[in-house]
Formats: C-alpha cells, sequence, structure tokens
C-alpha cells in the first residue's frame, strides 16, 4: 500500500507537517509540499465550446503521483477556518480533470482511501470541524473512501507536540497503517 502525503502549509516544519509525519513515520510514504510545485488557479471552464486547457504547470505530475498510490494523507494547517489556499487550489484543479477523459479521475480517485490532518491555534477540535466537513463532501463526491481525521493544536512551529492527544491519535495511525501494510 503506497502512501502519499499532500502538505498544503506554506510554511516547512511547521505543526500540520510535524503531526502528519508522526502518522506516516517509518512508512513507505511519498511526500509532496505544495509550496515546492507550480500549480496554477482553476480557470473555469466547463462551459466553453474548447473546455479546460492543460496549463503548463505541475499539476498534472501530482495527479500521476496520486493515480499510483492506494491512500492520501492531506495535511493543512487552519487558514481562516478553512485549508490552507495551496490545498484549495489544487483541490478546484480537480474540475478540470474530471472532464479529462485520458485520466478517468473519477473512477482512479474512487478507488482510494484519504485521512485529513489539520493543525491551527484558535480552538481547532471546534473550528476545524466545518473544514473536516468540507473534507468529507469532497470525498464523499469522488467516493474517495474518508477514513478519518486528526485536528491538533499548535501556532508556533512545534507547538502541535505539547498537543498529547493528537499525537497519541497520530501515533495510533500509524500503528493502524504499519499493521495494514503488513497484510
Amino acid at each position: 500500500m503506497g502512501i502519499l502525503t499532500i502538505y498544503g502549509s506554506s510554511r516547512r516544519n511547521g505543526n500540520s507537517e510535524i503531526l502528519a509525519d508522526s502518522v506516516v513515520k517509518n512508512l513507505q510514504s511519498t511526500k509532496i509540499y505544495l509550496t515546492e510545485y507550480n500549480i496554477q488557479p482553476l480557470v473555469d471552464q466547463r462551459h466553453t465550446s474548447t473546455g479546460f486547457q492543460r496549463k503548463n504547470d505541475d499539476y498534472y505530475q501530482i495527479i500521476e503521483l496520486i493515480k499510483q498510490h492506494d491512500l492520501l494523507l492531506f495535511a493543512t494547517p487552519l487558514y481562516w477556518y478553512g485549508m490552507s489556499g495551496l490545498l484549495k487550489n489544487f483541490i478546484d484543479r480537480w474540475s478540470e480533470s474530471l472532464r479529462d477523459p485520458c485520466l478517468n479521475f473519477r473512477s482512479e480517485m474512487g478507488t482510494k482511501k484519504a485521512y485529513v490532518v489539520i493543525t491551527g491555534s484558535d480552538k481547532p477540535l471546534l473550528k476545524a470541524l466545518p473544514l473536516v466537513e468540507q473534507f468529507n463532501y469532497i470525498f464523499e463526491f469522488l467516493d474517495i473512501d474518508f477514513q478519518g481525521y486528526i485536528i491538533g493544536e499548535g501556532n508556533k512551529p512545534g507547538e502541535v507536540l505539547n498537543d498529547s492527544f493528537a499525537m497519541t491519535q497520530a501515533r495510533e495511525l500509524n500503528t493502524i497503517l504499519s499493521i495494514s501494510e503488513l497484510i
């Protein structure tokens, strides 16, 4: 089972990365840092005669990596009570992929399992729940099997390490994934 971890933070070594890294510790995981890729914003061409036109950026490189993995782990800080702009921009482009007959995007995504890791500092256990629901709707739309989520608390880099509940959840998920990797 291949794990693809998609980091949506604009900062390296931040809390969402720390928490996600705890989930995939010692597991075979490919890591994607969206800050390292050029992904142009979606231009909605659903209703034009030409349809979506492929852009000269890195988006499809990541889509190819998604196709090669069974499990997707999305890691994002809670920015203004939603996912990071980098991650939202990437997911918005899925509209383009849905209309690309060469990708079979919906059927490909329907074979995936997903987890979400979110970190924030303003009562995230409560205020991140609408974002969890947003991911749930996104995954439901594409028949992705939403396996669960972890919400951690932290503001400055490293503060999530003080959230013993979230860190315990990350270690427990790591154990579950380790066992399923062996099967």
